[in-house]
């Protein structure tokens, strides 16, 4: 994989382009399980977000790299915009909304219906604050029928003055290269922030991380709620082999039974299935261990919050 030096970081500075390269930042954002991350794996045609079902899978913001010969997108994956209940979410809605100031245009997603709820107006209330090229992408067309999307198009017209909007289906990779192309158009000319190898500035372990938390919300279903941060404790790369041990934490003591299973085939069962992402992005062979360790309330301790990598200071 070629986004990482010295199997941590990013790459630096691209390589001098044409004076008709374009290069800037777009974010994407909406209410939570719109398929923000979905897209923007689809995008930059690898998985770097997580994704599941559940709402407020992404929890900070998330930062990859399109290349093309026109230009670099540089994506900003940001958690679901919602009405949040402790210092989690606070920082969760802060990043999303502080990030919109400081792009070249805005990426505002949304589900294939012409019902404009609360959710969407709080979104609308933030979008008309800022002076920012916004583009509407109604993800999901696949779940609908074509003439219907018409309609939808005609609901948040009313609403905002959109730079443009593109129908897409994230999970199908349609309507990709019309949105790429719209983005385009409002970038600015100049060079690329990145090498043309790059697809993230997520440091390896942060992904690891996030790749295993994936797993378990998979995994746990409704069983245990949002509650659960990963930490790697230690990631040692090897000749062909990346020893990687991990503890998975929770609130509760009951959760930690859950979590682990009886006999621990619940924890085998996330390692087992994280595995296989983990090689695909070391690309080579991996020694998963996993442990479960209970840290009460740890969604309303900024040390704890810091110590998984959110920084509630960020967003003040």
């Amino acid at each position: 994989m070629g986004n990482t030096k010295n199997n941590e970081g990013a790459l630096g500075n691209g390589t001098g382009q044409d004076a008709k390269f374009k290069s800037g930042f777009a974010t994407l954002i909406g209410r939570p399980n719109v398929g923000k991350s979905t897209l923007m794996n689809a995008l930059i045609g690898q998985k770097i977000a997580i994704t599941s079902n559940r709402p407020q899978t992404t929890r900070n913001r998330i930062q990859t790299v399109y290349t093309s010969g026109e230009g670099q997108i540089v994506f900003l994956d940001t958690p679901g915009i919602h009405k949040a209940k402790n210092k989690l979410g606070n920082y969760m809605v802060g990043v999303a909304e502080r990030t919109m100031s400081e792009v070249d245009v805005i990426l505002w997603l949304v589900e294939p219906t012409d019902y404009i709820g609360a959710g969407e107006k709080h979104i609308i209330e933030q979008l008309q604050k800022t002076k920012t090229p916004v583009i509407l992408v109604i993800n999901k067309i696949d779940t609908v029928k074509k003439e219907l999307i018409l309609t939808f198009i005609d609901a948040y017209r009313k609403e905002l003055d959109f730079a443009e909007i593109v129908p897409v289906s994230a999970l199908k990779k349609d309507g990709l290269d019309v949105l790429v192309s719209c983005i385009m158009k409002y970038l600015p000319y100049g060079e690329p922030f990145y090498d043309e190898d790059t697809v993230t500035d997520q440091p390896m372990r942060q992904i690891v991380a996030e790749l295993i938390r994936e797993k378990a919300l998979r995994c746990l279903e409704e069983e245990i709620p949002h509650g659960i941060a990963v930490s790697i404790e230690m990631m040692k790369f090897k000749k062909h082999i990346v020893d990687i041990e991990a503890t998975i934490v929770c609130e509760r003591d009951s959760h930690k039974g859950i979590i682990i299973g009886k006999q621990g085939s619940m924890l085998k069962r996330i390692g087992s299935m994280a595995r296989p992402d983990i090689e695909d992005l070391v690309e080579r062979q991996v020694n998963l261990k996993l442990w479960v360790k209970v840290k009460k309330d740890w969604r309303d301790s900024d040390y704890l919050l810091k110590n998984f990598g959110y920084n509630p200071k960020e967003t003040e």
